[in-house]
This record gives C-alpha cells, structure tokens and sequence, in this order.
C-alpha cells in the first residue's frame, strides 16, 4: 500500500509539471474536439480485454487438466489484478486470490499455483512480441534511450527465471526447492539493509516449489500450451487497440510504429517500475515517449491519461467490486 502511495505522488508531481509546462487551453480544446464514440469503442475493447484475460487462465487451467467455464475467471482475474496492486508482493498476490478460489471450489490448489506462474509467464511472453516490435521502431526512429533497455533487460531477466522455475519443476523438483530457497535468501540477504524483516520465507518458497511440481505432472504436452500464448498475445492487442482509439477519439495523427512503440514502453514499465502497476510511472514516460515521436506534448498528455484510465483504474475499480463480491480472503505471502 505504501508503494501506492508513493505512486499516487508521483503521479500528482506528473500532473503539476504538465500544468507548468503545458498550456491548459489548449488540453481544453483537445477535449473539446474529441469524438467520444471512440472512446465507447475503447471501453467494448476493455471489455474484450478482460475476456482474454480470463480465457487465458481457462486455457492455463485446461493445460493442467482442470476444466473451468471462461464466465467465472473474469471477474476472478480482475480480483486477482486488483490485489497484485494494492498488495504487491512479487506477484504473488494475486496468485493467492486464485489459490484460495480453488481451495474454496475443493479444487487442486497446487494446480492453481502452477496456473498463476504459467500466467504470469505468457503474459510476458505475449507482450515480448509487441516489445521487440516498439524497439525495433524507437531504434529506427533514433529514439532509444538507456532506461528502455535496462527495462527490457529487467524483464528478460525476470522472464528467464520464470522458465527456469516451470523447467526445473518438470524435470528436478528437488533442484527447484533449493533453487527457490537460494533465491529468497539473496533476496532477504539485499533488502535486510532497507527492512527489518525478511523480505521473503524460505520456507513458503521450498513450499511454492513442491506445488509447481505437483502441478506441473499433468502439463507435460507443449501443444497444449499454445493456447494460453494466443489469447495472451490477443490480450495485448486489445490493449493495443484502445491505445488506437484514444488517438482516434481525440484527432490526433497516429503512425502503426508510434502506436506500437508507444504501447510497448507504455506495457513494459507497466510490469518494470518501483511502484504497483506502474502508477505515476507509466503516464510520465508514455508522454514522454510520445511527445519524441512528434505527439505535441499537450496531446500527449491527455492520451496518455485517458489511456491509463482506461486500461488501470477502471479495470482496477471493477476488481475490487470483483475482490468484494467474490468474498476472497487469500492468505498473502507471509514476509517472516
């Protein structure tokens, strides 16, 4: 909650330096001038994006052979979503919320374990397509910098463990116990200058490993796989169409290589960046990133910001109407 709020500062300190450097006249004529019927066009996008979402962990659970109806998993990953950023805990949060769902249907929690990394592993691999894609275009257009890179680096990173987490569960469970172990160590080991506490319980993540094991027994067929990695690739594209019509609605002229660039930055310090869900992160460096691609900086601005409200705080509003109705009370990730 914490890191929320420091969000939520950034964010505001965003907005002043937009006010400051900004002329608020014409945002106001942007505004004027927009056609909001793309915006409605915008909101029927979401609603698809939520529908990916959810088919994704339906496809993820067929892979492990629990068959789940694709209705009841949309609002169960908005709740999801919602608690990975009011409670972040290296994305474990809202594995949690799927975890208890499971045990509350007297379903395979160790199959939900796996389901929760499986999901988080082809979210990061439909979106590295839509990455290498708004690379390639910053590079052509010379508009690269370091910390797109590092970010980049950061995510291949983090996706590289995810792989060898799943690959060592398959072939070693034994390794991946004292893999996970090694891994909360060095990380207690690094945040024990900044916390109190340790960071994360070797014991849950020797826990953790025994459950991808146990999970991952009936998902040794690799085609099976392929379905979850095509709606999670068309996940991303309907984000990508949202960013479309946000452009659309306010007349502003878009290129493919500026809305695939953009969207691609935009995605990656969404998942790359210090604070939940990229608050006060991602409007500063979409708008950034934008206004280099030849967006006027107040344009700019205000896509960015309809954009965010869009794809964060209105699917965030709906998962924790998601979270209330669903009566979850996951066990988050104990930190001693």
């Amino acid at each position: 909650m914490r890191k929320l709020f420091i969000g939520l500062i950034l964010l505001l300190g965003l907005l002043f330096i937009l006010n400051h450097f900004t002329q608020f006249d014409v945002i106001i004529d942007v505004l004027q001038r927009s056609d909001w019927r793309f915006i409605g066009l915008a909101l029927l996008f979401i609603a698809a994006w939520l529908l990916c979402t959810a088919a994704t962990y339906q496809a993820v659970f067929a892979a492990l052979g629990v068959e789940r109806p694709v209705a009841p998993l949309v609002p169960l990953a908005a709740a999801a979503n919602f608690v990975n950023v009011v409670a972040p805990s290296m994305g474990m949060s809202g594995m949690a919320v799927i975890i208890s769902d499971a045990r509350r249907r007297r379903l395979p929690s160790a199959h939900a374990t796996v389901a929760g990394a499986l999901f988080v592993l082809f979210e990061y691999a439909g979106f590295a397509l839509y990455l290498v894609l708004g690379l390639i275009v910053l590079f052509r257009r010379d508009d690269i910098t370091g910390p797109e890179l590092a970010a980049s680096g950061v995510l291949a990173v983090m996706t590289t463990i995810l792989l060898v987490i799943l690959y060592l569960g398959m072939r070693a469970p034994n390794a991946l116990g004292r893999f996970l172990r090694w891994i909360a160590r060095a990380t207690n080991k690094l945040s024990s200058p900044f916390t109190k506490r340790k960071a994360v319980s070797e014991d849950r993540a020797e826990q953790f490993a025994h459950d991808i094991a146990e999970g991952l027994r009936s998902a040794r067929q690799p085609r099976k796989l392929l379905k979850p990695l095509f709606y999670a690739l068309l996940s991303k594209g309907m984000l990508l169409c949202v960013l479309t019509a946000v452009f659309l609605a306010f007349q502003v002229p878009l290129s493919i290589g500026t809305l695939i660039a953009g969207f691609a930055i935009a995605y990656l310090f969404l998942i790359v960046s210090p604070t939940p869900a990229g608050v006060g992160v991602v409007e500063g460096v979409l708008t950034l990133t934008l206004s280099s691609m030849f967006v006027p900086l107040e344009q700019a601005a205000v896509i960015t910001l309809s954009y965010r409200v869009l794809t964060f705080w209105l699917p965030l509003l709906f998962g924790f109407l998601s979270f209330q109705f669903l009566q979850i009370r996951p066990s988050f990730p104990s930190s001693s």
